[in-house]
């Protein structure tokens, strides 16, 4: 019997392509054995075990950013964590570690190192994070999404996708989502969305602006995030929510979208062929950005700057764009042509050589 530890978690960009993976591997081998290694804080300590899978914790370690009193401390608190997971390596007989980025992915390298456990590991990001760069020195067996990620031995394998994405009918899903957003089949729809929490600049320009867009022939389906401020004037072909529990559906009515670039998202409106206007958000280390290159070096959606998706841009770039039916179209075949939903099962084939090459010698 084969024993898989996924390691990684924190932020729902490393635990759904984590609980993809899993459900990839345990298909292909119901027998095996698919632990977690994640930590108590993060999102996985809810999301991993609803999903049916054991979860093994080690303290949430920071890596430090400057010489403080946490810095000092930190050499002894990292080979504390690199050798407890080293025992949870020996005491579950693990085969092989999969990393996909985040606090617990750094102890899980190392201790995979140190045991001689085979290692694989899978890259969201088009711009790597730390665990991950560090990760890729100890293995040749590199999974990442984009072409532009610049990461040692990276292989493209794309998104590993949630199966309702993955699996989605995109006709029937249409037809769902407009009968359950109360959409007319007649026009076509515009998704604006910023993620689960939301983005005030998407949010704000639009709504100022919604009588520039819904004049274009077009109607909105506006998913604001929590705690929004836009207020619904109740106009007809504009449907606003705060949370949408059937994203699915909601990008299957999509004709074209307006969204923020992260990872998952961009994965997403890839795999399913959507046309896209990405504003990558402003804060952190500008990965959004890269996430969007090989979509918009395919032709297949439209970068703009978070500071210049303003309310103008709504007014004289967007209705123009909209008017344009056929670029539309030439950037969801665009679109389509880069898009993958296959990411958990080439993940699930890296991993299967990572753990060749330990049988092999």
């Amino acid at each position: 019997m084969t024993t898989y530890l996924l390691a990684g978690g924190g932020t729902a960009g490393h635990v759904n392509p984590l609980l993809a993976t899993a459900d990839a591997l345990r298909t292909r081998d119901p027998q095996a054995r698919v632990l977690v290694l994640g930590t108590a804080e993060g999102l996985e300590a809810r999301l991993v075990p609803a999903r049916g899978y054991e979860l093994l914790t080690i303290p949430r370690l920071p890596f430090p950013r400057r010489p403080n009193r946490d810095a000092a401390r930190f050499p002894a608190r990292w080979r504390a964590s690199v050798q407890r997971t080293r025992g949870l390596l020996r005491e579950h007989g693990v085969d092989v570690v999969v990393g996909f980025g985040g606090y617990a992915s750094a102890p899980a390298y190392r201790a995979a190192r140190l045991e001689r456990v085979p290692i694989a590991l899978h890259e969201q990001n088009a711009k790597p994070g730390f665990a991950n760069r560090m990760g890729a020195a100890l293995t040749r067996f590199v999974g990442v999404t984009f072409a532009a990620t610049r990461l040692r031995h990276a292989r493209v394998v794309g998104m590993p996708l949630r199966r309702e994405i993955a699996d989605l009918d995109l006709p029937a899903a249409r037809a769902e989502g407009r009968r359950m957003f109360g959409l007319d089949d007649r026009r076509p729809v515009l998704l604006v969305t910023g993620g689960s929490t939301g983005a005030r600049r998407l949010n704000e320009s639009v709504a100022v602006q919604i009588a520039a867009i819904l004049g274009s022939g077009w109607q909105v389906l506006h998913i604001t995030g929590a705690r929004s401020p836009v207020a619904d004037p109740q106009l007809d072909g504009y449907r606003i929510l705060e949370y949408c529990d059937r994203m699915e559906l909601a990008l299957a009515v999509a004709d074209l979208a307006v969204s923020r670039a992260g990872a998952s998202t961009v994965a997403e409106l890839e795999a399913l062929g959507i046309p896209a206007v990405l504003v990558p958000y402003a804060v952190g280390n500008g990965e959004q950005a890269v996430n969007a290159r090989d979509a918009v070096d395919a032709g297949g959606a439209i970068l703009v700057a978070d500071a210049a998706f303003d309310a103008r841009y709504v007014r004289e770039e967007l209705p123009p764009l909209l008017a344009d039916r056929a670029r539309i179209a030439h950037m969801a075949a665009s679109m389509a042509s880069i898009g993958r939903r296959d990411g958990a099962e080439r993940m699930a084939d890296l991993v299967a050589e990572a753990l060749a090459s330990r049988e092999g010698g």
